[in-house]
Order: structure tokens, then sequence, then C-alpha cells
């Protein structure tokens, strides 16, 4: 077994030396980056796991080292246990010695930044509490109407020439599409916003200049929203008991954004792709036994939207896998590598219908938030467009798609399809702005125990530095004070402060009435 880590960070072979060809750099590591990695991953962890197991030591853009873990158990440790592998970027050594430049290509990805996913203990808990809660507050109903519409208004554009691709011109748009509607921005939707949410996870050049356009657009929302607030996920984070501050409420819309953005253009693009050319989903689509919502958990475990998550640190010494891992390593949830891991998928032809137990969302108290929404955009969109071109066939030799990669995802670059030509739909023009779910009448609802309050967190103003390009940071402003006011010692509710309400739960009927709905939705 190779001895991990023991070159200089950033020192690369001569150009002749063959490990340029091989995909291995100082001291024989494998590359996460370049031509293997990016054209074929899977090769690349079977690699990795027979040389090392299920914890490998691999390099970063520049040489930089990191492990990747492999295993199933072994990522499942790393994502729950927080107090041996933080999510604090800050400890990583690579970053404290210099190693790791400011400008480096993964910068928008592991730079700090003051939101949840960067945090442990009770901060990651505040923030990303107003995260989940301003979730729950979506219309899951709406948004599902929002998702057909906005499908079917991307195959009008398409549809009366009996030919498309698929990745450019449906998945690459319809996420966008839905999360600036979700945000409360449909008029900020267009081509530069869909290329700089791509562009931005890539590693490439151009990445800071993309992150610096998101955080400009998603900054102009947020200060509309603190003078004017809508029934908006924005004006939600805002104004949410959190008191999150303006930097706070843009740096989590952008990672809201970009993660919802990227995962679910990749999981739309991998469900079509499996419909158009695996004959087991096909045949069970056209036949009636298989429904999208299936199709979609199944491409989950063999083409999960990330490959990869950067990235956790080593909080201390520790072991994992049988590698020795240092403090202020650095270490990748390695997705797709796990969901394939001989121990729990000794079979990967073997059909896992209601199985969840993969990945794709990662895992732990940073598992994804928002994975009900990606899937319902991806379950929505693919059968809107089965629906509109039932006769879709792919437009092309199956060995000719080509894919492009990093190390946090794998992408289809084209999608050509064919199909016989059909007439645009006219389509409704319900408001997009109308996100939240409804109020009900005050009949519908019982009263519980006073909400505690929650105590105004004291923001360090000069220590929080985003991790913007120059000249796209936000302007701090003061979050406004908190609504509520907290309740007297003797435990009855002031006048005016806030309580918890509780549905009562609908009688048996209504219960079944609404599973049946449920189910003939697709939710």
């Amino acid at each position: 077994m190779t001895t991990p880590f023991h070159h200089e960070p950033g020192v690369s072979p001569p150009p002749q030396c063959p490990a340029h060809n091989l995909g291995t750099g100082p001291g024989g590591l494998r590359r996460l980056y370049g031509p293997e990695a990016e054209n074929d991953p899977a090769g690349l962890y079977d690699k990795l796991r027979a040389e090392h197991g299920t914890v490998a030591p691999v390099l970063l853009h520049g040489d930089v080292p990191a492990w990747l873990v492999l295993g199933h158990s072994e990522n499942l440790h790393l994502t729950r246990t927080p107090s041996q592998f933080s999510r604090d970027s800050r400890r990583w050594r690579a970053l404290q010695d210099g190693s790791v430049a400011p400008d480096h290509p993964l910068a928008p990805i592991f730079t700090w930044q003051p939101v949840c996913v960067f945090a442990d203990g009770a901060k990651h808990e505040r923030q990303r509490g107003a995260v989940t809660d301003s979730m729950e507050r979506i219309d899951t109903r709406g948004v599902r109407r929002h998702i057909n519409r906005f499908s079917n208004r991307l195959v009008n554009d398409f549809s009366e020439k009996g030919s498309a691709d698929l990745v450019s011109q449906f998945a690459e748009h319809l996420p966008m599409m839905v999360m600036c509607a979700i945000f409360g921005m449909p008029e900020e939707y267009d081509e530069r916003l869909v290329q700089a949410a791509r562009d931005m996870t890539r590693g490439t050049e151009t990445a800071v200049a993309s992150n610096a356009h998101i955080v400009s657009v998603l900054t102009r929302l947020v200060e509309r929203r603190r003078a004017e607030p809508a029934p908006d996920f924005a004006s939600w984070l805002v104004e949410h008991p959190a008191t999150m501050s303006d930097i706070e409420v843009v740096e989590h819309l952008r990672l809201i954004l970009i993660a919802a953005y990227e995962s679910t253009a990749n999981l739309i693009a991998n469900v079509l792709r499996m419909v158009l050319t695996d004959p087991r989903f096909r045949a069970r689509l056209s036949g009636g036994h298989m429904t999208v919502p299936e199709a979609v958990e199944q491409t989950l475990w063999d083409e999960p939207p990330f490959t990869a998550v950067f990235g956790r640190w080593a909080v201390g010494d520790t072991e994992l896998g049988g590698q020795q891992i240092k403090a202020g390593d650095a270490l990748l949830v390695g997705i797709a590598p796990a969901n394939t891991d001989p121990t729990v998928r000794p079979d990967l032809t073997a059909n896992m219908e209601g199985n969840r137990a993969h990945l794709a969302f990662s895992g732990g108290p940073h598992e994804c938030p928002g994975q009900d929404i990606g899937r319902a955009i991806a379950d929505v969109g693919v059968d809107a467009l089965l629906m509109r071109l039932p006769d879709l066939e792919l437009g092309t030799e199956e060995s000719e798609l080509r894919w492009v990669g990093n190390i946090m995802s794998r992408h289809l670059v084209e999608l050509p399809v064919k199909f016989a030509p059909s007439p645009q739909q006219k389509l409704d023009s319900d408001p997009l702005s109308v996100m939240a779910r409804a109020v009900r009448p005050a009949g519908d609802w019982e009263i519980s125990s006073p909400a505690r309050p929650v105590p105004e967190p004291a923001h360090s103003i000069a220590g929080m530095q985003p991790a913007h390009a120059p000249g796209a940071a936000p302007q701090h402003r003061p979050a406004a004070a908190p609504a509520e006011t907290p309740a007297p010692a003797t435990g009855e509710p002031a006048p005016g402060t806030a309580v918890i309400p509780q549905q009562r739960r609908p009688a048996a009927p209504a219960r079944l009435w609404q599973a049946v709905s449920r189910w003939w939705n697709g939710y």
C-alpha cells in the first residue's frame, strides 16, 4: 500500500513523467481530477478500493492531498460523527500552512462561509432550523403544479421540431425555473444564471466570477425582501426568529440554490438517460409496472447526482477504515463509491426498488434538507415530458453519449432525442409568486404550549468573511428584532406572544381520502 501524504502539496511531476498519463501524482497517489477521474470515475473508485480499502488517499487540484471515503459504513460514520469529523473548513491544515491559495479552483466550494453547512453544534442547529422551518412553509402541492407548468413550457419550445437535446433544453433549465420561483425571484431566471450555477462547482478558471454573479443576484433579492416581505422562501429566512444577518441569508440562499440546481439537473438527465437506454426501465415504464418515482430512486443508487461531497475535516488524530487520519486532514464523502460498495451491493444489477439506504443526499446532521423538493422536480418533470412526448427515442447511439466530471459530480453533456412533432400546449396563467402553504382558519387549529424564546445570536461582524469575489459581497444590515416576546415565568403566554399551533388530526375518512389523493398524484 502506498504511504499517503509524504510529498509536498502542489509539487507536480516533471512534464515528461508517465504519471501525468496514468492519473497519478507525487507519491504515486491517484488524482481525483483530470482525464481518468472525469472519464471513468467508477473505474478509478475500483482501483482505489483495490489499492487502499474503504478509505483512500487522493490528490485534489494542484495535487493537494485528501482522503476519499469509499465504504458505505465508513461514510455513515464520517457523516454522523461531527465530534471527530467537522464541517468547519478552517480546520484544514492545507489552508493553515498556505498550501491552498485563496484563488484555488475549488475555493467556491471549500472556503468557509457563515452557513449551516460549515457549522457544527448549536450554530448549525440554529441556522439549519431556519432553513428547515422555511422549507416546511412551502406548499408542496403548489410547487408540483408549477413544476408541471414549467416542464410543459420548456417542452413547448421544441415540441414542434421533432428533436431536442434534453440536457441543455430541459434538465439544465427546469430546476432553476422552479428554485427562482420558490425563492421569490422568477424575474431573475435567465441563461446567465443557469450557466453560472453550472460553472461554479466545476473548478474552472471562471468559477469565482460565476460565484460573484450568483451572490449579486441573491444580494438584491435579500435587500428587496428586507424592505418588502412576500410569501416566498427568501422572506421566510429573513423573518425567521433565528435572526440571521443579511450575509447569512444570502449565503444560505446561495448554498440551497446551487445544491438544489446541480443535483436536480444531473438527476433529471440521469433518469431520462436510463429511461431511454436501459431495457428494464423502458419496458417496465411502458408496461405500467414502474412509476417514475421508482425510476428516480433506482437512479439515485446507480447514478447519484453528486458523486462526492467536499468535505469533512478531522478534529484530531483518529482512525477510519484502517487509515491513520491526522488532525486537519480533509476527507470527501464518497457518495457514488458508497452506493456501489460490495458489502451493501454485491450485485450491481439487482433492483433496488423500495430501498432508500443510498447516500445520494449524504447523511447525518448535514443530510440534504431539500431532497423531497429535488425528487418532486425530477418526478413531475420527467412524467410531464413523457406524457407530452410518449414516443421519445434516443437520437444517437448510446456509445456516443459523453459526460463531463469533477470531484463532486458527473453530468451528461448532451442527450439528443427524436419524436413525432406535436403542437404546443396552452398553459394557464397561475401566478408564480404564491408558494406558501395556505393559512388554515383558526377553528382548524388548537393551541399548545408557548414557543420557547430564541435568544438573539451574537454575530461577529468583523470576523465574517464570505467566500465571494471582491466587490460582490453583500453589505451587512442589522437583523430585524424578533417579533415574539418571551413567555412570563408563570408559563402563560403574554399578550402578543407567539405560540406553536398543532394541527388537529383529520377524521379517518379525511385521512383515507388524503392518502388516496397522494397515491394518485405520485407523492
